[in-house]
């Protein structure tokens, strides 16, 4: 039996469970420590993370687990009762509010608490997703954000994980995206909301093997990290160290990658999702239209979700995923005047010269001929190959003809392949001599970028240009800066090429110099690893499409990199489209230009056009397509097959999602605006947000408790408090028409400081002086200017958030100022001393599930106790506030300290009382899980332990033990002031303004 199970038992106030919840102080090692979360090992006994608070420790960081040390939490009744003698009583209101903000949200609490407070615009559908997290409907937070390309699934991802970090389920948290996301996600989330993420890209990983000692696992280094799924997946070492470790949440951005089964992206996603409180996916293009492979996404989020993985519907699963596309009406309402509207693709003819003529009757006559011709090749798809090669450049087809006759040069049977040999030396000879003079697509695209758009050496215009194939990217960076007029270092600067071939610290730099507007970058050339993700909208509303993949999902991929959320100008396409004169050749529009007009139709009428084909996968549509135009179709006759069914049953395909999956999220009603109180907005019918499991409007009251009007006058007084003399101390510069506070941080925050993004912390010089503010707009001026900027993204001023490190270094200070065990006397307007008790309730992960905040009369003479649990109401009634008088007048405590053992019993009982009215909304959803889960039948070993995983689960988030207790204050009457002075009547719990419950 642990020590603190020993001191639950003698104090008859904690449960038998070991409880330490944030803001408590517990000694450790004859040390005291402030808990900052806590979390139950199956080994060790609970493992609790802390900061030093004695002298000896002070701002350490540490953690220990109950099962291998003595761990005391402190009896709430040996409480010792002390004066406060700073001005206006601002000692005990910080350390009370500090108290509230380090106090985890209980999870009954299902209204946004923070959504107002972030560098984001108030848009109700961004946040519905963390709203249905939240909403209890799931018996986690578990959901697959599936808004399509734009719509700000990074700012989704955000709101709902400071959300979950507020109610103490967000400590440890794993974000994996593609390599080449990396840093624009890391600088979202940190920008936006101060969540910092420690980057372990190729060279952080590195760094980190160097410094920690050898077998180490680097998870354990940082509590916050981003890394790239490529990097975790090919390396069987990262496997065994994410089995060792659980996560509060775990984020995996184009989630559709994890789909087929056996692939390293999916084990990776089967080791970490029974390893994570929290799971958020995220796809534009969640699903390839087979109902099995979609339940299996489904299915890592809940495996109960679905019982026959070929037979559901959405109403099965509707509460573990949101969708919703531009054309959406809360989406389309919200955005008016905020997302400037695209146009449809131009479609620049460029005329074949001459020897790209010849090429085309080579192609027509060798190897794709019309009128039941038999092609050369002995591969049906191959000509095809050849033909997209050569609408991207000569120098792609060089390449594909190139490996093409190496290929058949080592096959046994020369016989055999002697025409095809022979057809290939032809179209090579032809390729051979071919330059940027013989392409009528880049002289096209130089006349565009310089005529039409404006790019040059004069000119800041930007554009993004696309290619499948890399030899053409690499091509186009070679040869486009001198004909665009650049010359000399002008020249080397002006373009940079992607693709995936670069190392993931390669991409990230050109995503990043795109982004800044100082740099000298004025074409990006890149291929499709671009496509998905990457935001090239900052500086650019111009995008050219050199060749045209043949699938509507990637042309909506591509367009939406610059046509999505937070873009200022109307975006720009157009795709260069070469033409023949030779007859039945097949160019550009044939397929290209076809695809291109019915992607737009689909965009306008769907909002997407990933389910005109029922495919859902831009390599299946491309598959599809070119089969049906080697039986003869036309490109319309294949889409419109597709979208009818005709195909669905010879492609083996369950189409059923195609309506499944389009109208999900379109059908609900706009969200309403933020109420004036702070409460939540009304969410779809189908979703609880609200305190009632009923589903309906959140309820009027805050749903933080504050003492302090703001954040801001709460930082103010904090800093006065713990350092009077910040002005020489910290070098503390504040202007007050700005908004914006400059200081130099002390140690203890620097040390903080190394959870932020190393690329910040450097290039910012955080550790010699940081720049805050409350300012809004301030900040998001800073952030503007940063993409302005040649050297840096990362903005200098960063926005002051309830999560911002130093925020919660503050609040930190603050209730370290209070002495071991000790509780402010207060003299407040009351008639008799009033004490405030917080009470908190707990499952067995010891995540509160009820937090009540009390004040307590116990009247002696009667026997009785009075309780009102409307603190912060209370505490306005007394007129505890900034303008209260201190007359620094010390009373005697040992009266007060004699009730203490009657004060807290009362409140006990008051809790026991409540506790299963309060926990009714959380307790019907877990029950209703647990019946679900009982009726699901799994004929495998495996199956059998995931449903008592999951039985085991359900249980441990329902209430259990007895409350844990803390005396925060005591309210005492003025003992100058008699019944018969002038001034407000003094609050008692007896009046029926204070609704008391007696006990």
């Amino acid at each position: 039996m642990t020590a603190v199970q020993t001191s639950a038992e003698q104090s008859g106030v904690t449960t038998g469970q070991d409880q330490y919840p944030a803001g408590a102080q517990v000694v450790v090692r004859d040390e005291e420590w402030l808990v900052r979360s806590s979390m139950p090992t199956e080994d060790d006994g609970t493992r609790i993370e802390v900061v030093g608070v004695s002298e000896f420790v002070r701002d350490q960081e540490a953690v220990f687990f109950s099962g291998l040390d003595r761990i005391e939490l402190l009896d709430p009744r040996e409480t010792t009762l002390v004066m406060d003698d700073s001005p206006n009583y601002r000692r005990s209101r910080l350390f009370l509010e500090a108290v509230l903000r380090r106090t985890a949200l209980p999870q009954s609490e299902r209204r946004l608490a923070l959504a107002d407070s972030f560098l984001m615009d108030p848009l109700p559908y961004q946040r519905r997703p963390a709203e249905l997290a939240l909403s209890g409907a799931n018996l986690r937070p578990r959901l697959l954000i599936a808004d399509v390309v734009g719509l700000g699934k990074t700012l989704e991802i955000g709101l709902t994980l400071a959300e979950l970090i507020r109610r103490g389920r967000g400590e440890r948290i794993l974000v994996v995206t593609p390599q080449h996301v990396l840093e624009q996600f890391q600088h979202e989330l940190w920008t936006r909301f101060a969540i910092p993420l420690v980057r372990l890209d190729s060279v952080g990983i590195e760094r980190i093997q160097r410094e920690i000692p050898a077998g180490r696992n680097p998870f354990t280094s940082f509590k916050r990290v981003i890394v790239s799924i490529d990097t975790l997946k090919n390396t069987a070492q990262y496997q065994h160290h994410l089995e060792q470790i659980r996560w509060d949440a775990v984020v995996i951005d184009e989630s559709h990658n994890l789909i087929n089964r056996g692939s390293l992206r999916n084990q990776l996603a089967r080791t970490l999702a029974p390893r994570t409180d929290a799971l958020i996916l995220a796809s534009a293009t969640p699903h390839n239209g087979d109902a099995k492979s979609f339940a299996e996404l489904i299915g890592l989020l809940d495996p109960v979700a679905i019982r026959d993985p070929e037979n559901y519907r959405a109403a099965d699963i509707e509460h573990l995923f949101i969708r919703r596309t531009k054309i959406s009406p809360e989406v389309r309402e919200q955005m008016k005047g905020q997302w400037a509207g695209r146009g449809p693709s131009r479609s620049i003819h460029c005329p074949a010269t001459p020897a790209e003529e010849k090429i085309f009757e080579e192609l027509s006559a060798v190897w794709l001929p019309g009128d039941g011709g038999t092609s050369v090749s002995s591969v049906p798809l191959f000509p095809y190959t050849l033909l997209k090669s050569f609408l991207s450049s000569h120098a792609a087809l060089r390449a594909t003809v190139s490996a093409r006759i190496k290929t058949l040069e080592k096959k046994d049977d020369p016989q055999g392949t002697a025409a095809e040999l022979a057809a290939l030396h032809r179209l090579s000879e032809l390729a051979a001599g071919l330059t940027e003079a013989d392409s009528a697509k880049f002289a096209a695209l130089v006349r565009q970028l310089r005529e039409e758009i404006g790019v040059g050496p004069s000119s800041d215009e930007r554009v993004v240009v696309f290619s499948e194939r890399v030899q053409t990217l690499e091509w186009l960076a070679e040869v486009l800066p001198a004909a665009l007029g650049f010359k000399g270092r002008a020249a080397r600067d002006c373009v940079r090429v992607m693709h995936g071939g670069l190392s993931d610290e390669q991409q990230m730099a050109c995503v990043e110099e795109f982004g800044l507007a100082d740099t000298p970058v004025r074409v990006l050339v890149t291929g499709d690893v671009a496509s998905e993700g990457v935001n090239l909208h900052r500086q650019c509303h111009q995008l050219v499409h050199y060749d045209v993949p043949w699938s509507l999902i990637r042309i909506e991929q591509r367009n939406g990199r610059i046509d999505r959320y937070g873009q200022a100008r109307p975006p720009e396409f157009r795709a260069l489209i070469l033409t023949s004169e030779v007859e039945g050749a097949k160019d550009d529009t044939v397929v290209a230009e076809r695809l291109l007009e019915r992607e737009d139709q689909a965009h306008r009428s769907l909002g997407t056009a990933e389910a005109v084909t029922g495919l859902y996968r831009a390599e299946a549509e491309e598959k599809s397509l070119i089969q049906d135009l080697l039986r003869g179709r036309t490109v319309d006759e294949s889409l419109d097959a597709r979208r009818s069914g005709e195909e669905v049953q010879d492609a083996g395909l369950d189409d059923f999602l195609a309506d499944f999956f389009g109208p999900v999220g379109e059908e609900a009603p706009p969200a309403e605006p933020t109420e004036a109180d702070g409460s939540a907005p009304a969410a779809a019918p189908s979703v609880a947000v609200g305190t009632e499991s009923s589903g309906g409007r959140a309820a009027a009251s805050p749903v933080l408790p504050r003492l302090f009007d703001s954040t801001a006058q709460f930082l103010d007084d904090a800093l006065r408090e713990v350092y009077p003399d910040a002005r020489e101390r910290l070098d503390l510069d504040r202007d007050q028409q700005s908004g914006l506070l400059s200081f130099r941080p002390p140690t203890e925050l620097v040390h903080r400081l190394k959870a932020l993004p190393s690329d910040y912390l450097r290039e910012q010089r955080l550790r010699e002086r940081m720049l805050v503010t409350f300012n809004r707009r301030l900040a998001e001026h800073s952030l503007q200017r940063a993409r302005e900027s040649s050297t840096s993204s990362w903005p200098e001023i960063s926005l002051l958030t309830d999560l911002h490190p130093v925020v919660e270094w503050l609040t930190d200070k603050v209730l370290v100022g209070m002495g071991r065990q000790e509780a402010p006397m207060i003299t407040a307007n009351v008639a008799e001393p009033i004490y405030l008790v917080q009470g908190v309730y707990s499952n067995k992960l010891g995540r509160p599930t009820v937090v009540k905040w009390m004040g307590v009369t116990w009247r002696k003479a009667s026997r009785e106790g009075l309780v009102d649990d409307d603190m912060v109401s209370l505490l306005r009634r007394c007129g505890v506030g900034p303008t209260m008088a201190n007359k620094r007048r010390y009373r005697d405590p040992a009266p007060l300290r004699e009730a203490l053992r009657d004060v807290l019993d009362t409140a006990e009982a008051f809790l026991n009382t409540h506790r299963d009215a309060w926990d009714e909304p959380l307790r019907e959803p877990i029950e209703q899980y647990k019946r679900r889960l009982g009726t699901w039948r799994q004929p495998t070993l495996a199956g059998e332990r995931t449903k008592e995983r999951l039985a085991d689960l359900a249980d441990s988030l329902l209430t259990t033990g007895r409350p844990l207790l803390r005396v925060l204050a005591v309210l005492v009457p003025d003992p100058d002031r008699g019944d018969g002075d002038d001034g407000p009547p003094l609050v008692s719990l007896t009046a029926p303004a204070a609704s008391p419950s007696r006990f």
